[in-house]
C-alpha cells in the first residue's frame, strides 16, 4: 500500500507510510481515506495492492486450526477488509474454501470496513441473521468491540494475556476453538 501511495500520489516512502497509517487509523482502511481525499478508484487500488505471486509460500496452514473450524457448528462466513479475490485465494490455499458458505469482502460491503457498525449491519442484513445469533472470531480488538456493541458473541485470537471484560472468549489459536463448540450455540 505504501508503494501504491508513492506511485499514485507522488509521495516519498516516509510520507506515504505516514498517510497509510493515518487513513487506516481514521477510517478503518487506508482505501477509505484515499477514496475520500484523493478520488482513488477502489477497484484499481485493491487489484494493485493485493497481488502476491508468492502467496502460496506466504501462507502457513495450521492443521489443528483447520480441523477446529471444520467442527464448528452453524453457517460460517468470512468477513474481510481485504478484496474478495485475495480472501478467496487465501481460503483456497488453506483448503478452507469449502468450509465457508460466503465471503464478505470490502467491495461487497460498499467499501465500508470493519470496525464500522455499518459494515456489520450490511453483513447481517445480507445473511438475514440477528447479531445475537453470530460469533465473530477475530484478531483485531476494535473489530470485536464493534461486534460486541451490536450484540454478537466475540472470540479474540491473540497471544496477549489480557482479556477485556466485554470479551466472551480469548484463544491463542483458532485450533483452541474446539474447546468452545458447546458455547457457540
Amino acid at each position: 500500500m505504501t508503494a501504491y501511495l508513492c506511485e499514485h500520489l507522488a509521495l516519498d516512502e516516509a510520507e506515504a507510510n505516514a498517510m497509510r497509517v493515518r487513513y487506516w487509523t481514521r477510517y478503518g482502511a487506508t482505501l477509505n481515506g484515499l477514496m475520500r481525499h484523493h478520488g482513488t478508484d477502489p477497484h484499481h487500488f485493491l487489484r494493485t495492492t493485493h497481488r502476491f505471486p508468492d502467496l502460496g509460500r506466504m501462507i502457513v496452514a495450521d492443521r489443528a486450526a483447520l480441523a477446529a473450524i471444520e467442527r464448528l457448528p452453524g453457517r460460517k462466513v468470512v468477513f474481510s477488509n481485504a478484496p474478495a479475490h485475495y480472501a478467496e485465494a487465501v481460503l483456497d490455499l488453506l483448503g478452507l474454501g469449502r468450509l465457508f458458505a460466503a465471503v464478505y469482502a470490502i467491495e461487497h460491503l460498499a467499501f465500508e470496513p470493519k470496525p464500522s457498525p455499518l459494515a456489520f449491519r450490511r453483513l447481517l442484513k445480507a445473511e438475514r441473521v440477528p447479531a445475537a445469533r453470530c460469533v465473530l472470531v477475530e484478531d483485531t480488538l476494535e473489530n470485536l468491540r464493534a461486534a460486541c456493541r451490536l450484540g454478537m458473541g466475540t472470540v479474540w485470537v491473540t497471544r496477549e494475556h489480557r482479556t477485556p471484560r466485554w470479551l466472551d472468549v480469548r484463544v491463542r489459536s483458532v485450533g483452541e476453538l474446539r474447546q468452545y463448540v458447546d458455547w457457540f450455540f
